[in-house]
């Protein structure tokens, strides 16, 4: 175990792989279904997810996790040794997860805890995370630390495309008319983080059109500048993950490292089944 040890939440889509390499902790954002709560990455994923959503008929509710969450990830990181915790949050745009984290660390006054507002999400926020999981390794102060993953987060791009609006729509989120209208002219709205937000940026017609258009995007994004890491991130449609990082690839130059995540279930009840984006970290 390190000195300085790295705890983030689920909503950074962070692999378990990954995350288990670095010794991550993530606190679940928490799923519910009715007086049902549900831990993302514990007790459900995206498949799980929208299996039950499609059976029901209705959008469960998501919730942060608890201080009390919090507080087990941080009590656990110093019982294995750490002297210091850094706790990277979701974007506290679109989560109460900041608030939460810093209510725990007040319960431990005692102890050396520092909570980050990352003003992102997924592998956006992943990528930040893994960055300062690296360099706790290598034995950075908790200064350092924080100042690598905030300069990885102001060199990450997300760009992603929905596969319907259907899920919107039950969320109440836009009209029935406007869904069904989408709906027949195929329209896939594109998005990107905004603000510390997941926010539309376009509207494209058809799959194709929408996938093209991602990887337009990624490119003017990237320049000629190299690739540091990238990362395909998809809700429960691997396979169309898979067919569209062949085709990003064969566009963009895409480090031979590169990670398949799903959203997860914090975040993937907002965008619907069917969601297919990149996120990546441009060199400097």
């Amino acid at each position: 175990m390190t000195p300085i040890a790295i705890i983030t939440d689920t909503d950074a889509s962070l692999p378990q792989s990954i995350a288990a390499q670095y010794n991550i902790r993530q606190a679940p954002i928490n799923i519910l279904f009715g007086e049902e709560e549900l831990e993302t990455g514990v007790d459900i994923n995206d498949s799980q997810l929208f299996a039950r959503i499609e059976q029901e008929g209705k959008l469960p509710t998501t919730s942060a996790p608890s201080p009390g969450q919090f507080l087990q990830a941080y009590q656990a990181a110093f019982d294995e040794g750490a002297e210091s915790v850094i706790c990277f949050c979701v974007s506290s745009e679109v989560s109460a997860t900041y608030g939460a984290a810093v209510n725990a660390k007040e319960m431990l006054p005692e102890r050396d805890i520092e909570v980050v507002d990352t003003r992102s999400l997924t592998m956006a926020q992943g990528f930040m995370v893994l960055a300062a999981a690296e360099a706790a390794t290598e034995g950075a102060s908790k200064a350092e630390i924080i100042a690598r993953a905030l300069d990885v987060g102001q060199r990450t791009h997300l760009f992603g495309a929905l596969s319907t609006l259907k899920y919107l729509r039950m969320s109440g989120r836009v009209s029935h008319v406007a869904a069904g209208m989408a709906s027949m002219l195929n329209i896939k709205p594109i998005l990107t983080i905004q603000d510390g937000k997941l926010d539309m940026l376009e509207r494209v017609r058809t799959k194709k059109r929408a996938w093209m258009r991602v990887i337009e995007l990624a490119q003017e994004a990237a320049g000629s500048k190299k690739i540091e890491r990238l990362s395909v991130v998809h809700v429960d449609c691997q396979a169309d993950a898979l067919q569209f990082e062949a085709q990003l690839c064969a566009s963009l130059p895409c480090p031979e490292e590169r990670f398949l995540a799903e959203l997860t279930p914090g975040l993937s009840v907002h965008s619907g089944a069917g969601f297919v984006g990149v996120v990546f970290v441009a060199a400097k």
